[in-house]
């Protein structure tokens, strides 16, 4: 009785870490369901299995490549992209951060890199290490899987080298950031259309929208069809099958407010389970909530090296699930076989 009471108790970290003796669920449900964040489940097992790190990449990320090849997992609300590979070239910056390897391939925004564990749990399959981030308010932002069995010294190495010290068992998280609806401004839908046609670069149109006092999908909403095509909810859908079946390279994007992960090539069948859209693929699994797309448009900027054509999708509050481009290269931002694909794609029924 004594301990069904502690688990009452979500901010105790001794009800905490009875939960997870006892859960079948996943962390971030279980944190869910006992009104808590991921981070402090995790916090309240410090010293049992949990060790507090440094989170800020330069020290995280930076170092990854000498443990060679890992699972590199980053996901939002609506999707989840796990990816295979080496860490390579990492790029420290200030405001963004890049990881450039073949395989694992992030845009990573320090200032959200607050709250790192490592993380050593038993499975059937043996010690499962991980290295895990969250942002303030104690959301993940990005994990790092050592794979089983591979040899844990150099995962170990750099345990130590980046632990706190800090062996507290509880956490302080902030509140989670409002998602941000729809902004538009209708009248100043010709300006945005002056000012797209400028664009020589897509990481422009972010600016842009700040500049006129909207947001990425506030733009989508106000400029047409030219720039702009509504498409109808389950076009995500068609165009996942599609890829699957043609094969045509694709670069989907997967993130966060901390972390965005890149995966480019080609995709195997899509398997639906139950709300989940399936990517098992050797090296790639993404699993996505059909359920939660509401809004999905084909957008096309311009740039130096010809159009770039995106298919995007929104949840019903307005926040981006995910982004799908051509695969593209150095010389182009674009392909025939990826457009062909986009403009096949319905309009919305109106």
């Amino acid at each position: 009785m004594a301990a069904t009471t502690d688990i009452l108790v979500p901010d105790s970290p001794e009800a905490l870490r009875a939960a997870q003796e006892s859960a079948t669920l996943r962390p971030r449900d279980l944190a869910e369901s006992l009104g808590v964040s991921e981070a402090q489940l995790l916090a309240a097992r410090t010293g049992q299995g949990v060790t507090r790190i440094d989170a800020h990449p330069d020290g995280l990320v930076g170092a990854l490549k000498a443990l060679g090849r890992l699972m590199a997992l980053t996901r939002n609300d609506s999707i989840v992209s796990e990816v295979e590979g080496e860490y390579l070239d990492y790029r420290a910056g200030d405001h963004a951060s890049m990881v450039l390897g073949p395989e694992v391939d992030l845009r990573i925004f320090p200032k959200h890199w607050v709250h790192g564990f490592a993380v050593e749990t038993e499975t059937k399959q043996g010690i499962r290490r991980s290295f895990q981030v969250f942002d303030a308010a104690g959301d993940a932002i990005h994990k790092v899987y050592l794979p089983l069995g591979a040899d844990p010294s150099a995962w170990e190495a750099l345990r130590d080298r980046l632990a706190t010290g800090d062996t507290s068992d509880g956490l302080e998280t902030g509140s989670r950031a409002a998602v941000e609806a729809a902004i538009e401004a209708p009248e100043k839908a010709e300006k945005l259309r002056e000012e797209w046609d400028k664009l020589t670069d897509s990481h422009q149109f972010l600016l842009l929208c700040r500049k006129l006092k909207i947001n990425r999908l506030g733009a989508y909403r106000m400029a047409g069809e030219t720039y702009a095509r509504r498409l109808p909810s389950n076009a995500l859908d068609l165009l996942l099958h599609q890829l699957a079946e043609t094969q045509v390279p694709t670069m989907i994007f997967a993130g966060n407010q901390g972390c965005i992960q890149i995966k480019s090539g080609p995709i195997g069948p899509i398997k639906p389970m139950g709300p989940w859209l399936n990517v098992l693929d050797p090296g790639f699994d993404m699993h996505l909530r059909g359920d939660h797309v509401a809004e999905v448009w084909a957008v096309t900027k311009p740039s130096r090296r010809g159009p770039a054509v995106s298919v995007e999708a929104f949840d019903s509050r307005g926040a981006l699930i995910t982004q799908l481009f051509g695969h593209r290269t150095a010389e182009v931002d674009h392909n025939a076989a990826w457009m062909d694909l986009v403009d096949a794609l319905p309009g919305e029924v109106a």
